[in-house]
């Protein structure tokens, strides 16, 4: 008889667990607390009782939900138990359990470094099986006057002379230097030399990976956390990589305009004055809502939510339909896949 009941009871936790494996993911949007990070580059914009402060890390897999049923989960515990609900169908396909993308927000008062980033296969070659390389593309919040940015190097530069110059210290030589103003665009491909200037304020999403090889640090002195890749940096290195400054799309009240896209993310931008706009993961992407000017409201269900300059909701693909009413004239940044 003991032996029965043991064995009713092993089903019944194997019953139970298949159930709560199989529950789906609360609709409801949610909020996430921002991480931070205090690079020597960083200014006073992203938390002025903290100088410097270089990155604000808004949508990333290590964020803490910090609104509604999941609040103080983390959210790559939420992707790995609800997967495509929270993802998406087209996530989940790329990239599996794991959140995909991830977005900052950068306060540059100095010079960043001048670096470069892997692509998958070489990010796996160089660092590991279960690393990932770095796609990433910028797009402009605010901009002082005449500041600059550098994006890949100037016409003809052969691989030798990129080569020498990276070991000589001569890189600034034959660097593409760039100006650019609010609401600019750049996709920045894996190879691509660059460095952000001082006198910006810039929104970025990128895979997730953290994977940066330092090919010059303006005279700053190295320290353990803060070191050159030369050796990285000259295998991953493209000569002819260089991007394109892509100005905010015109876009008519209600309108939703893609600013950049490609395998790992898209960005778009959402402009609103007065009329409400309808949105659909369809199930394929979550959506993570970013203002970037301006005051909404959004509403999913019978919830709505309050969205301030600055302030992001992440949408889950499972949500489906939402609306993004104006409160004031705003515009919107929407990252997915």
């Amino acid at each position: 008889m003991e032996g029965l009941v043991n064995v009713l009871l092993r089903i019944f936790g194997l019953c139970l667990s298949i159930w709560l494996y199989n529950i789906p993911m609360n609709k409801s949007p949610f909020s996430l607390a921002a991480e931070y990070r205090d690079y020597v580059w960083g200014g006073s914009r992203l938390r002025p009782a903290v100088v410097p402060t270089a990155e604000a890390w808004i949508i990333y897999a290590g964020n803490r939900v910090s609104s509604g049923p999941y609040a103080g989960r983390v959210l790559a515990e939420l992707a790995e138990e609800f997967g495509t609900d929270l993802l998406g169908s087209r996530a989940v396909t790329q990239t599996g359990n794991r959140f995909p993308v991830l977005v900052k927000i950068l306060d540059c008062a100095q010079w960043l470094s001048l670096q470069v980033h892997p692509n998958d296969e070489q990010a796996k070659k160089l660092e590991g099986e279960e690393f990932h390389g770095k796609t990433e593309a910028w797009h402009v919040l605010e901009v002082e006057p005449k500041a600059k940015l550098i994006a890949g190097m100037k016409p003809n530069t052969t691989a030798e002379s990129l080569s020498a110059s990276i070991k000589n210290g001569t890189i600034l030589d034959i660097v593409q230097s760039v100006e650019v103003k609010e609401g600019d665009t750049l996709f920045m491909s894996p190879g691509t030399i660059h460095a952000l200037g001082p006198g910006m304020l810039i929104y970025e999403i990128q895979q997730t990976s953290d994977v940066t090889y330092r090919v010059y640090d303006w005279g700053r002195p190295e320290t353990e956390t803060r070191n050159l890749h030369i050796d990285k940096a000259l295998v991953v290195s493209n000569p002819n990589a260089t991007t394109s400054v892509l100005p905010l799309p015109a876009a008519r009240d209600g309108e939703v305009k893609m600013l950049t896209q490609c395998e790992y993310f898209k960005l778009e931008t959402i402009s609103v004055e007065k009329k409400t706009v309808a949105l659909d993961t369809m199930a394929e992407s979550f959506h993570g809502l970013t203002v970037i000017e301006g005051q909404i409201q959004v509403s999913a269900g019978s919830e709505a939510f309050v969205l301030n300059k600055f302030e992001t909701l992440l949408i889950p693909a499972i949500c489906r339909e939402y609306q993004i009413k104006p409160l004031t004239k705003s515009r919107v940044l929407k990252a997915s896949v």
